[in-house]
């Protein structure tokens, strides 16, 4: 696996052996796309953010882990055994 010129992201990449089906090949690519963060990088990149607007975002997703971990406490609270 190469990386690229600035050097923060390495390029997913398989190597196909003669014997080895294309089908698990592509699965194994797709794979090291998730783990690698291919996509959700693409994503992020799509278009620009102003600092606000991503402020905003990264406040919400706070909030929403918050609450996520409150609840989680809150049902471990009324567990009954």
């Amino acid at each position: 696996m190469g990386s690229t010129q600035g050097g923060d992201v390495d390029m997913p990449g398989v190597r196909v052996n003669s014997e080895e089906p294309i089908e698990l090949a592509i699965k194994r690519f797709r794979k090291q796309v998730e783990r690698g963060g291919v996509i959700s990088d693409c994503r992020r990149r799509e278009c620009y953010q102003k600092p606000s607007v991503a402020k905003k975002f990264k406040e919400a997703a706070a909030r929403k882990r918050l609450m996520k971990r409150l609840r989680r406490v809150r049902m471990r609270e009324n567990r009954e055994y």
